[in-house]
């Protein structure tokens, strides 16, 4: 399984590639695995200020429904049109073109390194 290390995660699955004051947002490999085949993906408005730890979306697969928290706090500057639109490039390319959102970060939550969150997931 895919655990880039150059990424910051979340202990609820969520991915952050961070440039500047920028953040890119995603769910792991592991997260889209385990929801299965992703049909439906409920992301923030553009302009939204969210909290870091806060649901901020969903992702409903054809057997479960999965929360999307906000990883840092900040402002949304993206949404990534593609996955509202083609919601399997979450299970097919999840650090790539199945990113979920950009933000512009104010401050970060409780991010983990590749590491943490490879121990994390083997338990």
């Amino acid at each position: 399984m895919s655990i880039p290390a150059e990424l910051q995660y979340t202990s609820e699955h969520e991915w952050v590639r961070i440039d500047g004051d920028l953040a890119v947002v995603g769910i792991t490999q592991y997260a889209a695995d385990a929801l299965g085949d992703i049909v439906y993906v409920d992301l923030p408005k553009v302009g939204r200020a969210i909290t870091a730890g806060s649901v901020v979306g969903e992702a409903e697969s054809t057997k479960s429904v999965g929360e999307l928290f906000a990883p840092v706090s900040g402002d949304i500057v993206e949404a990534n049109q593609s996955v509202v639109d083609s919601p399997e490039l979450v299970n097919s390319d999840p650090y790539g073109t199945g990113w979920l959102f950009s933000v512009r970060v104010s401050s970060l939550g409780d991010l983990i390194s590749a590491d943490a969150y490879a121990a994390l997931i083997a338990e």
